[in-house]
C-alpha cells in the first residue's frame, strides 16, 4: 500500500500525497498517512484550532519551527527557531507540534508519516 502511495506521490506535481485513516464521512477528526517526496514544498503555515501529531514511519525529515515578525506593512517574516530531524532508523520517531505555532517541513528522503489533528479540514 505505501509503495502505492509514494508511485501517486512522484505523480502528483506537489510530490505528496495522502489517504485518509478516518472510519466515516461524519468522522471529523484528521488522521492520514503522508508520502512526502524530496523536493515537495510546504509552505510555513499554522494550526490555529489544533495541535499536530506526526510519526514518521519511514524515511527522513526535519520538521522546522518558526517565530513570526510583523512587517509595518502587514506582511509577515518568519525566522527560524527550532529544527528536529524525524527519523526512525535514528530512533527519532514523531514530533508534537504545539497549536498556532508556525512550522514547515523538509524532506530529504521519501518519507511516510501518520499525521492526526483535532478537527475537520479547513482550507
Amino acid at each position: 500500500m505505501l509503495s502505492v502511495l509514494h508511485g501517486k506521490a512522484k505523480e502528483n506535481e506537489r510530490l505528496r500525497m495522502n489517504f485518509d485513516l478516518r472510519t466515516t464521512p461524519d468522522d471529523t477528526s484528521q488522521r492520514m498517512l503522508n508520502a512526502l517526496e524530496p523536493g515537495t514544498k510546504v509552505p510555513i503555515h499554522r494550526h490555529t484550532d489544533t495541535s499536530e501529531t506526526v510519526v514518521c514511519l519511514d524515511g527522513c525529515l526535519d520538521w522546522v519551527l518558526y517565530e513570526e515578525h510583523s512587517r509595518n506593512n502587514g506582511e509577515s517574516d518568519f525566522t527560524e527557531k527550532a529544527r528536529y530531524r524525524i527519523c526512525p532508523r535514528e530512533r527519532k520517531f514523531g514530533i508534537q507540534v504545539p497549536q498556532g505555532v508556525w512550522h514547515s517541513v523538509i524532506v530529504h528522503e521519501s518519507s511516510t508519516i501518520l499525521e492526526a489533528k483535532d478537527g475537520a479540514y479547513k482550507k
